[in-house]
């Protein structure tokens, strides 16, 4: 089921929505790292569950355990680490009305054409949930990066039509939906709640930025820093299109517009994002994430059954008014993660790894 990422920082998620429990093996990482299961648990508390209004319900408390790769001293001890998340209010009855009929938006249909399996319960392996295990590998990744002085943020762009006005980084941390700035945030959370109310939801865009990149991570051609990052971005169920700097409007614009000024240490402007000819620029890296409402609503849609017969579904149970507020931080770990197998690929010139010390 395309379960494996990554060549040297190599991950594999595995488990259910309403299964014992997520989590993920993580090949690649050389001994002597020092992890913890506060290091994990931060991030994996940013991700969970029923936080706030803006959020599902579900309870999930998320405790990572280390299973294995780990010394009595708490450093890895360069096999596979073994993480794992028990489930612990799975209600699959939730879905009992849903087992035979495809939910509008979700992977039930391309699920049960491809592998023959019924609508499961919080959608197995296709759940947001699955994204758990990714949270705890970004952030080993993250522990990773931090003595390089690599940091990687998220914050919430827009949601449905209310974009930002002026980037806050400072205000994303102290608001539900991390929404980037504190003037229009009135008007976005009333869009949210104003669709959750209505049984509905609300699309939005989440931005992610990478400070202390050095120049060069990323190869050329097919290993380009952005389809290295577009893989992973996309790989989370909600994404729909992914932009780097100014992304889109740099098709609107001239050569003389687009291109960035260069000075002595490089780049003086930073509309390529962070990424030339596929490599870091040693600029800020930015990345824009865009994501399709959740698709579980509690409106009537026109769906079909498993014998393909015309049927009409409202979903109920507990879900997402809005994605962003979450998928912050899986996006933040999809970063992370590429970005430290970018790290470990090594050095591309001779006189760097050789003669030997």
């Amino acid at each position: 089921m395309g379960s494996l990422l990554g060549r040297y920082f190599s991950i594999m998620t595995f488990g259910e929505s309403h299964g014992a429990g997520l989590g993920v093996v993580i090949d690649g990482l050389p001994a002597g790292l020092a992890i913890s299961q506060e290091d994990l648990q931060r991030d994996l508390d940013r991700r969970k569950p029923g936080q706030s209004e803006f959020t599902t319900a579900r309870r999930e408390s998320d405790q990572v355990e280390i299973l294995s790769g780990l010394t009595s001293q708490g450093l890895t001890n360069g096999a596979p680490l073994a993480l794992l998340v028990r489930n612990q209010e799975a209600r699959g009855a939730d879905y009992a009305k849903t087992a035979q009929v495809f939910r509008p938006g979700h992977a039930d249909w391309t699920y049960f054409k491809k592998y023959g399996l019924k609508p499961q319960a919080g959608g197995g392996r296709a759940s947001g949930r699955e994204t758990v295990g990714r949270v705890a590998a970004g952030a080993v990744a993250r522990q990773l990066l931090k003595a390089l002085g690599i940091t990687v943020r998220s914050g919430t762009m827009a949601v449905g039509p209310i974009w930002v006005e002026k980037i806050d980084w400072a205000f994303s941390e102290t608001n539900a939906l991390k929404f980037l700035d504190q003037n229009s945030y009135p008007q976005a959370s009333q869009a949210v709640l104003e669709a959750k109310d209505q049984g509905d939801s609300l699309g939005s865009v989440v931005t992610v930025s990478a400070l202390g990149l050095p120049v060069g991570w990323g190869d050329p051609v097919f290993d380009k820093l952005e389809a290295l990052l577009g893989q992973a971005f996309f790989s989370i169920g909600a994404v729909k299109a992914v932009e780097f700097g100014d992304g889109l409007a740099l098709s609107r614009m001239r050569g003389s517009q687009a291109n960035d000024p260069m000075g002595p240490q490089g780049p003086l402007r930073n509309r390529h994002g962070g990424i030339l000819g596929g490599l870091s620029s040693g600029t800020e890296l930015l990345a824009r994430l865009y994501l399709k409402p959740t698709p579980s609503i509690a409106l009537d849609q026109e769906t079909i059954n498993l014998e393909g017969q015309p049927s009409i579904i409202s979903i109920t149970g507990r879900h997402d008014p809005c994605l962003a507020p979450r998928l912050g931080p899986v996006a933040e770990a999809m970063c992370l993660i590429t970005l430290a197998d970018c790290y470990l690929r090594g050095p591309a010139q001779l006189e760097q790894i050789w003669p030997p010390k």
